[in-house]
């Protein structure tokens, strides 16, 4: 981004803090950010560069900026701590230059999702799950489709009937009850 663009708005740049803010917490309004959100801002952002500025010096500045007993900081504690980063991330820049650069590298980031884990999809894994190739008792627990049979698949479901179990005159009792 350069200077040329113009000074970058801070409602632009709101937006990218409240789309951090609410990441990974369910219960965040997107007013306040947490360390780790900062952090995260910070990395995704391109703020930390890993040589002019570290995670280290990320967490130092938010302790800085935030309230003594709070956990968060808000939007307007956040443009202090990205005054207190610009310099550091930009040498030789003004403070207010540095900042609208900072700006620029933030406005219309959302939260990367880097790592998430995906399932495997190895042949070890489709050979093991392929319900066709089941033998045995376990072949039961399957319809034709692959689509496991639930309880029914599962388990022995007891006669409750009242009936001694192989019986052969079960359902006769009414049968001799009427004859009498």
């Amino acid at each position: 981004v350069s200077m040329a663009d113009g000074p970058v708005s801070t409602s632009e740049v709101e937006t990218s803090f409240r789309k951090f803010a609410v990441h990974g917490d369910s219960k965040a309004t997107g007013k306040e950010m947490n360390g780790k959100n900062f952090a995260k801002i910070c990395k995704d952002c391109l703020i930390t560069d890993g040589k002019n500025v570290t995670t280290t010096d990320v967490d130092i500045v938010f302790t800085k900026v935030k309230s003594k007993s709070a956990r968060v900081i808000t939007f307007e504690q956040f443009i202090m701590a990205l005054t207190e980063l610009g310099p550091k991330r930009f040498k030789g820049k003004s403070k207010e230059e540095a900042l609208q650069l900072l700006y620029g590298l933030i406005v219309g980031k959302e939260p990367a999702n880097a790592g998430i884990t995906r399932p495997a999809k190895a042949a070890a894994v489709d050979r093991l799950t392929d319900t066709s190739k089941y033998t045995g008792t376990h072949k039961e627990r399957f319809d034709d489709s692959g689509k496991g049979k639930g309880k029914v698949g599962r388990e022995d479901i007891p006669d409750t009937s009242g009936y001694v179990a192989a019986y052969k005159g079960s359902g006769s009792y009414d049968d001799k009850v009427k004859e009498s």
